[in-house]
Formats: C-alpha cells, sequence, structure tokens
C-alpha cells in the first residue's frame, strides 16, 4: 500500500510559510491575532483557520433607548449605604458609562472617594455644610439642600450621565426641607436610560414605593457602639 505524503512547501509542517505573502506579492505579518488573514490558503491547499470573533456579551451596555434605567435606594441605620453606591459608580465607569455624585449634607470634598474621582475626572461635589446632628439646623443648611436640589432637577433632565448618586438625598426630604413629591416627579421623570441611586436614613415609603430596588442596611455589630472606635481613614472617609 502506498503511503500518501501531503505535499508541502516551507516548514512542511501543515502551517504557513513565514515568507508567506498577500496578493500584493508582499509580506504580511499578522500582529493582531483576530486579524483576518491575508493568506487564505495554506501552501499544501488546505484553508487558513479563520480566528473566531468575540461577541458582545449579555452584559454589555445597551443605548439608553434601549436601557431601563433603575431608581436603587439603599438605606437603613446600618454602615454601607454610601460605600455601595461607590462601588456601582465604579463599575460603571469601568463600563465607560458617564458617572457622577452629588453629596446632600455632607461638607467634606477630601475624602477618599473625591480624592480617586479627582483623579478618574469624575463629577463629584458635597452639596451640604456638615452633618447636623450635634449642632441646631440653620438656615444655610436648608438654603444649600434646595439650592444644590434645584442643581440635581437639571442634571436629571437633561440626561447628562448614566449612572448618578445623590448621596444622603433621603435625609433633606425626611427633615422636610425637600417637596417629598416633587423629589419624586423629578426622579421618576429623569432623563432616559439614567440609573439613579439614592442613600441615606429613612428613606420615606414614597420613595421606596417608586424605587425599582431597595436594599435596608441593618446593624449588627459596628465598632463605633462596641469599641468607641472613631471613622477610620480609607474605610469611612
Amino acid at each position: 500500500m502506498t503511503e500518501r505524503r501531503a505535499h508541502t512547501h516551507g516548514t512542511g509542517t501543515g502551517v504557513p510559510d513565514s515568507s508567506a505573502q498577500d496578493h500584493s506579492g508582499q509580506d504580511a505579518p499578522r500582529t493582531d491575532p483576530l486579524q483576518q488573514p491575508t493568506v487564505t490558503r495554506l501552501a499544501n491547499g488546505r484553508q487558513v483557520p479563520i480566528p473566531r470573533q468575540k461577541r458582545p456579551g449579555p452584559y454589555r451596555v445597551p443605548p439608553r433607548a434601549q436601557r431601563h434605567g433603575l431608581l436603587i435606594v439603599n438605606t437603613g441605620d446600618g454602615k454601607g449605604k454610601t460605600t455601595a453606591a461607590l462601588g456601582v459608580l465604579l463599575r460603571a465607569y469601568g463600563r465607560g458609562m458617564e458617572v457622577g455624585m452629588y453629596q446632600f449634607v455632607k461638607r467634606l470634598t477630601n475624602t477618599g472617594e473625591h480624592r480617586v474621582a479627582r483623579r478618574l475626572g469624575v463629577v463629584m461635589e458635597a452639596l451640604g455644610a456638615g452633618c447636623t446632628g450635634a449642632r441646631s439646623v440653620t438656615d444655610t443648611d436648608i438654603a444649600r439642600a434646595r439650592a444644590g436640589w434645584q442643581r440635581v432637577q437639571g442634571v436629571l433632565a437633561e440626561g447628562r450621565y448614566d449612572v448618578l448618586i445623590l448621596d444622603e438625598l433621603t435625609l433633606p426630604m425626611t427633615w422636610g426641607w425637600l417637596d417629598e413629591q416633587d423629589v419624586i416627579e423629578a426622579l421618576r421623570g429623569r432623563a432616559q436610560g439614567t440609573h439613579v441611586i439614592v442613600t441615606g436614613r429613612h428613606a420615606p415609603e414614597a420613595l421606596v414605593a417608586a424605587a425599582d430596588l431597595v436594599t435596608d442596611m441593618r446593624v449588627i455589630k459596628h465598632p463605633y457602639r462596641s469599641e468607641g472606635l472613631k471613622a477610620q481613614g480609607g474605610i469611612d472617609v
């Protein structure tokens, strides 16, 4: 029985010779493994395998017109409401989405998240005068909350961001600084495809009812209460 041998040129291994040329007669090296080969047939007549092109996965970011913008609420007495929202901000930024954060009540502008935001070019603004737990509420506190809300209303309507965090918004709503119904209507009327995350304790029932996703952070153990430890940089601020 006569042994059949493949007739090949070059290396004789069944792979294209390194001297393979395109139709113009010039060498055509491929540096991208997914690039279509210019030589479609090997020297032995076999067809060159075509690299499989990667298709968009199921978690790709759809266009605004095809996106269901979520209203997410992180509430409760436990730690992690703002922290969880920042995690979504980072995830969305990694997907190439426009993200931003406006913080009601809070006044600090050099926390860890603000430092990162400046490096990334992400808008993150503190709109308040500071926590009111250990002092009396002033007209300035209320005025800042209302002025901040006016700015946010415009941002919601124009659809500047794919993901927008409204940190501690529940507080001025609960305290009566902002009209609860006006806030709910503005959130419902936001631009198509905008995801909004609202954080803060004591979320009003109307906000909870309007939301798509609500998480109640519950305290099980906290070092401030059990050990008297104050807020620490990198963990809390």
